[in-house]
């Protein structure tokens, strides 16, 4: 264990073994508990923060103290205590806030003096965002969300009993589903060093929970941190330096505390649409600091995912001039397709340090480090260090999953939990094989001495893999894949194809093996990937599978344009891949392809124009390169990286989370003549960079930028030429790696050098939110320009805009495209983007061919 952790553990073993506990509950005069409430003691920081109905308690040395109860929209209270070994009870009843409208002098045009408090905080705002420069505190983080409601099925698959059981809800389809606690210690120095020590965490039935504080600094123009991830551009404070052109204000009143006057600022976005908070601000006058918040974000507020997102914020003083937040409340609601699930995550900040004088090397890459026995602390350690108590409804849920989740890990080798698995899965229908898109999964399970393990088979519907092309004519695939799940993290996976042309009356047949393994290199973790193949195949030209099979099938038969181009191989492999735990890859593979040319064997189209005619299925754009039958051994050689990556650090290994530096890519490949015939004779390079940019309220850019070419190019077959993505048909979903308006093979060399530019703007609301249903429906602008240049003669650019979030999942762009020694061509493309696009957007198989 690390020594400042372990100093941690002693103080915190140290104070609490002396301390005794203060409890209480905190109601108005009406007797109506107040939650999250905040109890401190007077001149620190070191409080706790009640539970929703309204109760705390507090661990203190013996001594005498005053005990400070605050809430948002009620008078401060104090009560001395003196706390000696027995336990003791101090309740609260909190009056409301007697607010006074203090004598000003209106400005000509009736502006309310709000205006006037906010102008002087937006002045003061970079004082205290910079006023500490580092500091460290600890920070209790308690996450929960509860499902209030829930439909009988969800996209035409029915939510059972045994479903809801299994998510821990009574028969009302209501309960906890998520419940995790968490102490950490938080050390920060401006602008971005961030440190955060896990020394205790727990998640209701296992899992390491919610344990990274919610940063939300009102101090900053634009308000990030969990906000952010349900919208990329942010919020804007409602103290940003430009806060006067997006916020109408109202003072509504002001009330004295400690001697201090205290302004309640009523905040009202003056758009909708715009990324603006409304509710409360509250200013301390004379020095024009932030007191608390008590603020909201809605939908119409560009508001992502969640209805609604309410934030609660007090601040106390560390020092004389010195205030930093003491609770944050964050509550949230979703009610989506039929789901109503409220969530909320406490932080409570305590024992703020803020001259800790950090080491040279304390900030590195690891932004979070869990303590070695993060997971191993009992009941009474949480009992003690709990600023915050837990409902009977959140007592409930931790025992009762903790105890199922441990019956679960005592007979993960029994033979009960075999047949309870067994007995829970369905049998495989044929209608599952015939016709379901999503095909057929069997499960087998298997028990050893380390564990019960589960092999996957799967096969996608026959419906599902039905074919058209010139080749083949109807071509019909069986697509199954074998995944076995083995002991000390190792997996096997097995796959077949088997393919027949019925017009060709070609079989094609072939497999992979790929075999991984966690493994350490230089006392580091990764995993390594051996996959081995081979067979008879049907490829397309370019590797990259520019022509998807759905979209090819339309064309054919509908428009009578076969754009798919293909070739037939018998071919091995032997490829070998290592992930990094800095996320960075190392692939290394060999093949060999004895490639066969062939032919239309069909002309079959529903469109019956006896003037158009299929074009042949060699690439009409390199006619003059002949294509026979040739063998290639080809060596293949790859690695990625990102500079600057930030990382997890677990117990056992560290988790890499992405870096603020572009992802680069280095391939080479090398054709090897004269091995077992092998006609190719090449040496080709390429070099890529690319990354996403989160501009904040201006959108977010994404690039790609590439370079490659051939150093040696004596004997080059079309499959290994230089291929442009091209995209001749309706939609795309190649975004950054294509060009939408370009032909597949006209622009394909074997140039020595090329440079390729991809790059897009997600407006991601701006503009649009200011035009009429636009912003209602939450369509969002992106633009962006896609180019290559080889030579003069051989160059191509195109610029495009379109709208995405159609639907949350829908993008459609128009697109110009600029062609060397042709006419401009005008576009329309239709493809994934939004909110929920990417989700969708089919991915890359990278494993098979």
């Amino acid at each position: 264990m690390p020594r400042i952790l372990l100093t941690i553990m002693l103080f915190f073993s140290c104070y609490y073994a002396g301390a005794t506990t203060i409890r209480g509950k905190v109601t108005n005069a009406r007797n109506e508990a107040l939650p999250f409430a905040s109890v401190f003691i007077k001149g620190t920081t070191n409080g706790t923060t009640t539970n929703a109905a309204g109760q705390f308690h507090l661990d203190v040395p013996a001594g005498s103290y005053i005990l400070v109860c605050q809430y948002m929209g009620y008078k401060k209270a104090e009560q001395p205590v003196t706390v000696t070994a027995t336990e003791q009870t101090v309740n609260f009843v909190l009056v409301p806030l007697s607010l006074q409208i203090k004598e000003v002098i209106v400005k000509s045009g009736g502006e309310d003096p709000a205006y006037a408090i906010i102008r002087q905080a937006i002045k003061k705002r970079s004082h205290y965002l910079e006023q500490v420069k580092e500091y460290t505190c600890n920070d209790y983080i308690k996450g929960v969300f509860k499902m209030r409601d829930m439909p009988g099925s969800f996209f035409g698959k029915k939510i059972g009993a045994d479903d809801v059981e299994d998510m821990g809800l009574d028969s009302n389809r209501r309960g906890v589903l998520f419940l995790s606690e968490s102490m950490t210690k938080v050390a920060v120095r401006r602008p971005d060093d961030v440190k955060v020590e896990v020394l205790s965490a727990r998640q209701s039935g296992g899992g390491f929970g919610f344990s990274f504080p919610a940063f939300i600094d009102f101090y900053e123009n634009n308000v990030t941190a969990m906000v952010s991830q349900f919208s990329k551009r942010g919020y804007i404070s409602p103290i940003a330096e430009n806060a006067l052109f997006y916020y109408k204000y109202r003072l509504e009143g002001v009330f004295q505390e400690d001697g201090k006057t205290i302004n309640k600022i009523k905040v009202i976005p003056r758009r909708k649409y715009e990324p603006l908070f409304s509710g409360y601000i509250f200013i301390t006058d004379d020095d024009w600091r932030i007191h608390s918040i008590d603020v909201m974000v809605t939908q119409e507020y560009q508001l992502e995912i969640m209805d609604t997102l309410h934030i609660t914020q007090i601040h106390v003083p560390v020092n004389a001039a010195v205030w930093r937040t003491k609770d944050q409340v964050i509550n949230l609601t979703i009610k989506q397709f039929g789901f109503n699930v409220a969530g909320s995550f406490v932080n409570v900040y305590s024992n703020y340090n803020l001259t800790p004088h950090f080491s040279k090397k304390y900030f590195d890459r690891t932004i979070m480090r869990y303590d070695t026995a993060f997971d191993r602390k009992d009941l009474a350690y949480w009992d003690s260090i709990r600023p915050v108590p837990l409902e009977v409804e959140e007592v409930k849920d931790f025992r009762t999953k903790d105890s199922t989740a441990r019956a679960r890990r005592d007979s993960a080798r029994s033979q009960w939990r075999l047949d309870t698995l067994k007995a829970h899965q369905p049998p495989i229908k044929l209608s599952q094989l015939l016709f379901s898109l999503g095909g057929a999964e069997h499960k087998f399970y298997f028990r050893r001495d380390t564990g019960i393990y589960s092999h996957d088979l799967s096969i996608k519907s026959l419906l599902s893999q039905v074919e058209y092309n010139t080749v083949e004519g109807v071509a019909l695939s069986v697509e199954p894949e074998l995944d076995l799940d083995l002991p000390r993290n190792q997996q096997l996976r097995i796959i077949p194809r088997v393919r027949y042309g019925f017009s060709n009356t070609h079989l094609n047949a072939y497999t992979f093996v790929s075999y991984g393994k966690e493994a350490r290199l230089a006392g580091r973790h990764g995993y390594n990937t051996w996959t081995i193949g081979g067979g008879k195949r049907v490829s397309q030209f370019n590797r990259d599978n520019p022509v998807s099979p759905i979209a090819n099938i339309v064309y054919t038969l509908l428009l009578k344009e076969n754009y798919m181009k293909l070739y037939e191989n018998w071919f091995g492999e032997l490829r070998f891949r290592r992930k990094f735990q800095s996320s960075a890859t190392i692939s290394a593979g060999i093949s060999y392809e004895d490639r066969i040319p062939v032919q239309n064997t069909t002309d079959f189209s529903f469109r019956k124009d006896t003037g158009k005619h299929f074009l042949p299925n060699h690439p009409y754009e390199l006619a003059g390169v002949p294509f026979e039958r040739n063998q290639a051994l080809v060596l293949n050689l790859a690695f990625s990286f990102q500079p600057g990556q930030r990382f997890i650090e677990l117990p056992d290994r560290k988790v890499a989370i992405g870096s603020k530096y572009p992802v680069f890519r280095i391939a080479y490949s090398k054709g090897i003549p004269d091995i077992a015939g092998s006609d190719a004779n090449f040496d080709k390079w390429n070099v890529e960079m690319r990354d996403n940019v989160n501009l904040k309220l201006f959108g977010e850019f994404q690039y790609r930028f590439g370079a490659g070419g051939f150093l040696n190019s004596k004997s080059v077959d079309i499959p290994d030429f230089q291929h442009f993505n091209g995209n001749q048909m309706f939609y795309n979903i190649r975004y950054l790696n294509s060009f939408q308006l370009a032909p597949y093979y006209r622009y394909s060399n074997t140039a020595a050098v090329f440079g390729t530019a991809n790059v897009e703007h997600h407006f991601n609301g701006l503009l649009t939110n200011k035009i009429p249903l636009f912003n209602r429906l939450k369509w969002n602008l992106v633009a962006g320009s896609n180019a290559f240049y080889v030579n003069r003669d051989n160059n191509y650019v195109e610029v495009f805009a379109g709208l995405e979030n159609i639907l949350k999942v829908l993008r459609v762009d128009v697109i110009a495209g600029y062609q060397s020694k042709d006419d401009t061509r005008i576009g329309v493309r239709i493809g994934f983007g939004g909110l929920f696009g990417s989700l969708v957007r089919p991915q890359q198989d990278d494993t098979v061919q």
